[in-house]
């Protein structure tokens, strides 16, 4: 239907108590997979680009990829640059057609933060992109950094969005989105991740603005649908797409003694098994029909 920025999406979204799966998409496959089946439910799309596939020639190819998937898209579909702690890519992003962009000042002092943030945000808004920051910290967002071990992380919680710094931040920044830390971390988990739901109920109810979560992967089912509940709008996935994608290519492969055939035919179950993930994840977060 269109190409569109976060904002009014995301407004949607916490009006109607769904989120949004956000997906990191490394290739035209992993693009045309999340649009096939959004098109099929009737449900928006998020593509997201990470900067380990955002490097020299790959930037551009990703970035054509995706705003022709999204311009002849039946659904409405954000291009989002996700993660990003450089200034310049963040520019980038926005001439090629990034409709919103992410920008992690989350380990900076809270001063800095917002300064770096509100930087970023008077610029993009010139070009009607939505801007998500981070307050608090999850993770590290470093690709290759793909496990998190949570079993005696007495540090974890030290991590926490707070609820007064959380106001603040909105009023002095001005940003669209924001990404908070309630208990999830990136990559694969060691460990079964532990939410603060309350902390959660607090910041929703104080925020000006849709919260995110980063981490949505591998996270259990029932926090996923409370965290929603209490006004979680947009929750990215990652590592639950390349593990059905894999299970398949690793499944067809063992059982295939000829491996010169046509790429087509390698991915095919590979695909179908990511499929299954996004659809799961689009009716697990409501999202069917709202486009």
């Amino acid at each position: 239907m269109a190409l569109v920025n976060l904002t009014n999406m995301l407004k949607k979204a916490r009006e109607g108590k769904y989120a949004i799966p956000a997906y990191d998409v490394s290739d035209y496959r992993m693009a045309r997979a999340v649009l096939d089946v959004a098109e099929e439910i009737n449900s928006p799309v998020i593509f997201m680009g990470l900067k380990g596939d955002l490097n020299d020639d790959e930037f551009d190819c990703l970035s054509m990829t995706l705003v022709t998937l999204a311009k002849n898209a039946k659904v409405d579909v954000a291009i989002h640059l996700d993660h990003s702690q450089d200034f310049e890519m963040i520019k980038k992003a926005i001439s090629e057609g990034y409709t919103s962009v992410m920008i992690d000042a989350s380990q900076k002092p809270f001063a800095e933060n917002v300064a770096i943030t509100k930087e970023v945000v008077d610029y993009a808004h010139k070009y009607n992109v939505t801007v998500e920051a981070e307050l608090g910290h999850v993770g590290d967002g470093i690709v290759g950094k793909s496990e998190t071990n949570l079993s005696g992380d007495k540090g974890h919680e030290g991590t926490f969005t707070k609820v007064d710094e959380l106001v603040k931040f909105i009023d002095e920044t001005k940003v669209d989105c924001l990404a908070v830390a309630i208990g999830t971390s990136h990559g694969v988990y060691k460990g079964v991740p532990k939410l603060n739901l309350e902390l959660m109920d607090e910041l929703n109810k104080n925020s000006k603005v849709p919260l995110v979560m980063h981490g949505g992967s591998g996270t259990p089912e029932k926090d996923l649908l409370k965290s929603i509940e209490l006004g979680m709008c947009k929750i990215n996935i990652f590592s639950d797409i390349l593990k059905g994608f894999f299970t398949g290519m690793k499944t067809f492969l063992n059982n295939t003694d000829n491996l010169s055939l046509w790429p087509s035919l390698a991915y095919k179950d590979a695909i179908e098994e990511m499929k299954k993930v996004i659809k799961e994840k689009y009716e697990l977060f409501g999202c069917v029909g709202k486009n």
